[in-house]
């Protein structure tokens, strides 16, 4: 019997957009099981200097809706391997955009000593959670001006 394909993918899912569906979509394509990780609200803080606009607590049950997502668990670190460790994936899938960064080739070099294949899939362009933030901010201002 051939051997589950277990996949792993992580995002905050802020403001969920058709870029989040297409990577989940993607990824779900190319495994078994596709477990994904939401950013907690902490997380967010911590890598990315802002609070994401949406809660966690609503970022994940908007992920769990979504059909080709299998599991869904928090994510608490941007460790990959320790993130391995606890889910035992084969394959790790992130957005095409941070191919080449000295983050991920570190995350491909430590997934490769314990045999996970790292897939980089499309970049939806045009189209991010901080795009569609700083449109609504705008027209808040614009709103109030």
């Amino acid at each position: 019997m051939k051997e589950q394909l277990i996949g792993y993918t992580t995002g905050v899912f802020d403001m969920f957009h058709i870029g989040h569906l297409n990577i989940l979509k993607n990824a779900k394509s190319r495994c078994d099981h596709l477990i994904v990780g939401v950013s907690t609200d902490e997380l967010v803080k911590q890598y990315k200097n802002k609070k994401p606009i949406i809660p966690f607590e609503e970022r994940i049950e908007i992920v769990k809706a979504i059909k080709y997502v299998d599991e869904v668990v928090p994510q608490i670190s941007m460790d990959k391997r320790q993130a391995w460790e606890n889910l035992h994936y084969n394959v790790l899938f992130h957005g095409s955009d941070w191919k080449g960064s000295a983050m991920y080739d570190k995350v491909i070099q430590d997934l490769e000593e314990v045999g996970v294949k790292v897939v980089f899939l499309p970049h939806t362009h045009g189209v991010s959670s901080t795009l569609l933030a700083d449109v609504l901010y705008k027209q808040q201002a614009e709103e109030f001006h």
